[in-house]
């Protein structure tokens, strides 16, 4: 919960401050190829231009980091450090002349990632995850496209291509699957109990007959009253 929970609070407090304060951070999102945009690299994800903006993006951030920190644990912090440089560098690199701002280029790189990592790991749990923000986000996809005035397509697009790139680059140490005995290669039919409860038709034998074990002679040894001689039985 720390990843998802700090995420929240930062562009909450940002805002916040704002407010407060009467201050507007705009100047510090990405200004495309620009010396004193580079700084919006770093600070555009926190910055945010009404309640709306920053609600419509707080849902899928504290989710998708959730999702990260727990199924990606081992890099999750490494993802989300390139994953911000590397999407605010190509919206720097691509950006129409304006203050691109927001965490949504984040989303777009969790989103791609997490889809694509769990398709190429072929894990069960993993695809199941993939498939699960497919169906939550897909609709995401439409937005990397100018299809609306006033959103910053190229920093969706930026992050759509970082998480592709990451997914590709992270590698990860995935949990074995495990492996049932039919599956292995020296596997015999012949050996297995439970396929001995079977006849040769496929019928289900409640009880197999018991098997004929050799005669077993038991010799016993004892005293009749002490200070006799031993007798063998």
């Amino acid at each position: 919960m720390v990843f998802p929970l700090l995420a929240v609070l930062s562009i909450w407090t940002v805002y916040w401050f704002e407010i407060r304060f009467q201050v507007n951070f705009n100047d510090y999102g990405i200004y495309p190829r620009t010396l004193k945009g580079l700084r919006g690299i770093v600070f555009s994800p926190f910055i945010h231009s009404s309640v709306e903006h920053l609600y419509n993006n707080t849902i899928p951030i504290a989710i998708l980091t959730a999702s990260l920190s727990y199924f990606y644990r081992n890099i999750a912090l490494e993802v989300l450090l390139w994953g911000i440089l590397l999407s605010g560098a190509i919206t720097w690199l691509i950006g129409r002349p304006s203050y691109h701002i927001g965490v949504s280029g984040l989303i777009y790189v969790l989103v791609s990632f997490i889809f694509f990592k769990g398709i190429l790991s072929k894990h069960y749990r993993l695809v199941a995850l993939s498939l699960m923000v497919v169906f939550i986000y897909g609709s995401l996809l439409w937005y990397i496209f100018p299809v609306e005035d006033g959103i910053s397509w190229e920093g969706h697009l930026g992050g759509f291509l970082t998480g592709i790139f990451l997914a590709f680059a992270m590698k990860v140490p995935l949990p074995k699957l495990k492996k049932y005995d039919w599956e292995k290669e020296d596997y015999n039919e012949e050996e297995d109990e439970f396929l001995k409860h079977f006849d040769e038709h496929g019928n289900f034998i409640e009880s197999r007959p018991p098997v004929q074990e050799e005669d077993i002679v038991i010799k016993y040894h004892f005293k009749k009253d002490s200070g006799e001689e031993k007798e063998d039985y």
